[in-house]
């Protein structure tokens, strides 16, 4: 007897199900690679990120073929950023989210691990040598997440972030290519820079003194002495030890300057300035250093490169 039309409809419609869910089960079997609703609307790769440095490096290498979003903008601390509900809605909607790791980001680390079950999420310090990386014994068994302060480094953070963009968008291979070979060669050059311009300080008046400790890779990298108020995340507090143990530094070694961050709150240091007073001897703020964040939109400051060349000039002048 012949199927009616109800079972024929109702056969047709199981083999269609059957393989919506075998389509949605690939989808995310490969990362929910599917271009999102706004790569569709614009044909550009909509591509997240969360610090400065990162969203400035994306969106140099991805060009024209991608929509590049930073959350966090010039003085923000990424340590304490808490995501704001539009924020949510970014990373929901991207085809690539593109995050330093290392517990950097802190407390959004927790949603940035549960959306990689849905879009691809890439931490751009995996692409660095763990045997490069510094674990600082106070530091709870973890890694200095602060690696874009060693050049070097950060050229490796680059690397991974031009393979990110080529996963989620093979098409455009040889652009990200040709667009991370030439932002590689600048960094390069950098790199070298920043160690002749270092090398201008005399070696015993080579100490950074600032608010966190987040100059290490920095002070390996460049041979300068590196000491931070703070521990390595800024939601650390500085005891009053702290306080006295870099107040006996800079009266004991005549350390005439100490440095303030863009992102960090002064009160700290101020308060070395004034125990170093009480002990009769002057230091001064050699100047503001960007660390967690950059510097504005439309300035110099406000790239990778034009930060690091602000931190190096503004050392420079103060310790030589």
């Amino acid at each position: 007897m012949p199927p009616t039309i109800q079972q024929r409809t109702g056969r047709a419609l199981a083999r269609i199900s059957l393989a919506a869910l075998i389509a949605a089960g690939v989808w995310l079997a490969a990362g929910c690679r599917r271009p999102s609703l706004a790569s569709e609307i614009t044909g550009k790769r909509h591509v997240v990120c969360t610090i400065g440095m990162i969203t400035d490096v994306a969106g140099i290498v991805g060009g024209d073929r991608t929509t590049v979003v930073g959350l966090m903008g010039a003085g923000v601390d990424p340590h304490s950023y808490v995501a704001a509900p539009r924020d949510m809605r970014e990373l929901a909607r991207a085809d690539l989210i593109l995050y330093n790791g290392l517990h950097l980001e802190g407390r959004l680390a927790e949603q940035l691990e549960r959306l990689a079950a849905r879009r691809r999420a890439v931490a751009v310090t995996d692409g660095i040598d763990p045997a490069r990386l510094r674990a600082p014994p106070d530091f709870a068994g973890q890694y200095d997440p602060h690696v874009w302060f060693d050049v070097s480094l950060w050229a490796q953070a680059t690397e991974r972030i031009r393979d990110a963009l080529i996963e989620v968008d093979p098409a455009g291979k040889a652009e990200y290519e040709r667009n991370a070979a030439a932002y590689l060669a600048q960094l390069a050059a950098l790199h070298q820079e920043t160690r002749a311009r270092i090398a201008e300080i005399p070696r015993e008046s080579r100490v950074l003194i600032t608010a966190h400790d987040a100059f290490g890779y920095f002070g390996r990298a460049y041979d300068i002495e590196v000491r931070g108020l703070q521990g390595i995340s800024t939601d650390s507090e500085a005891s009053l030890r702290d306080v006295n143990d870099l107040v006996d530094t800079l009266v004991s070694r005549r350390i005439k300057a100490i440095f303030v961050e863009s992102s960090v709150p002064r009160r700290n240091m101020e308060a070395l300035i004034t125990g170093c007073r009480a002990r009769g001897h002057d230091v001064r703020i050699g100047g503001e250093l960007y660390g967690d964040a950059m510097g504005p939109p439309g300035t110099p400051e406000g790239t990778y490169i034009g930060m690091v060349r602000h931190n190096v000039n503004t050392l420079v002048d103060a310790l030589r």
